[in-house]
């Protein structure tokens, strides 16, 4: 894949041009801050009484009720949770939308799977930084960036890809690399990763870890550090050295138990446990479950919360970060 930069980009093709974001939680925030500090004309849209009203005032930005934004922006962005894009697109943005507006996305799940069917007249794209919103700002205003990609999924003006490429520069995303991809390829890898490896996979491999040390009667706080705590290590390692760069930071003992487990904890049925969820989110099944469970009011996800709060790991985590005063309770991921 192609890395796009500053260079390669026209920044022009927003000039003149409102940007309509909705909602303003983590990558809301970043992207109004982001886009008003680089020029552009910016409006936040929120529902009446949000709470996030008064921090985008505080902020210095324009807030208005989703409708009367959706009618201002010339870019309409849509930054609220999966499962809410349909409704509030349907009562609140679609009949206010401009012809000439582009309707743009940070995750492709409400146009790939269906949720939403944009008016074939208006463009339609994509803009998705690899990174939290709060790392997106930070790097911003570090005068660096994070890495995003842009994909198009319908462009009856001919201009849909220069608007989405220049709406990444900015955010800052140029200085840092923009990606070309598609809605499929985004939605889909996106989905697998989070629930076969970083968060699915990640969370009950740490819940095993711990179950299993703590079953045989080692300490609740030892089993703790051992498997959750030192995690953040390896991440981190991995995040700027990759897998064999991480390797070579630690010790030759870890490295051969590395090595030689490894291989039997994500065995072959765990691989074929991967294709079936990656299966399930090509054929759609994941995603009508998910809109099923919301329409239903989430009473599965919510039985998930309330059991997972509960677990001995849970208790014993937030009494050892209590002895950790430089962790800070973690701002959302996206």
């Amino acid at each position: 894949m192609q890395a796009y930069y500053d260079a390669d980009i026209d920044r022009h093709a927003l000039d003149g041009k409102t940007i309509a974001i909705i909602g303003y939680g983590s990558q809301g925030r970043a992207h109004a801050l982001n886009l008003r500090d680089s020029g552009q004309d910016v409006i936040v849209g929120l529902r009446p009484g949000s709470a996030k009203r008064e921090e985008a005032r505080r902020d210095g930005v324009n807030v208005a009720d989703v409708s009367a934004a959706a009618a201002r922006g010339d870019l309409v962005m849509l930054l609220i949770p999966d499962e809410e894009q349909p409704a509030t697109y349907m009562r609140d943005i679609v009949q206010h939308l401009k012809p000439s507006a582009a309707l743009v996305f940070a995750h492709g799940f409400a146009i790939h799977f269906g949720t939403i069917v944009p008016p074939a007249a208006n463009d339609v794209f994509m803009v998705a930084p690899k990174g939290p919103g709060r790392l997106v700002r930070s790097e911003y205003e570090a005068g660096r960036g994070v890495p995003a990609l842009v994909a198009v999924f319908q462009n009856p003006s001919g201009k849909a890809r220069e608007l989405g490429f220049a709406y990444a520069s900015g955010i800052g995303a140029g200085r840092a690399g923009v990606l070309e991809t598609t809605f499929r390829e985004e939605t889909e890898t996106d989905l697998f990763g989070e629930q076969a490896v970083l968060c699915g996979g990640v969370s009950e491999l740490i819940t095993a870890g711990f179950e299993t040390l703590t079953e045989a009667g080692y300490a609740p706080e030892m089993a703790y550090f051992e498997v959750l705590h030192e995690l953040k290590l390896i991440v981190d390692l991995v995040y700027e050295r990759g897998i064999e760069g991480m390797r070579g930071a630690i010790s030759n003992t870890a490295k051969y138990g590395d090595y030689t487990r490894g291989p039997r904890i994500v065995t072959a049925e765990t691989r074929a446990a991967m294709k079936t969820i990656l299966g399930e989110i090509q054929s759609g099944k994941f995603a009508q479950e998910w809109v099923a469970e919301h329409a239903a009011g989430k009473p599965s996800f919510n039985a998930y919360r309330a059991k997972a709060a509960k677990h001995p790991i849970e208790d014993v985590g937030k009494r050892l970060r209590g002895l950790m005063p430089w962790l800070r309770e973690p701002a959302a991921a996206k």
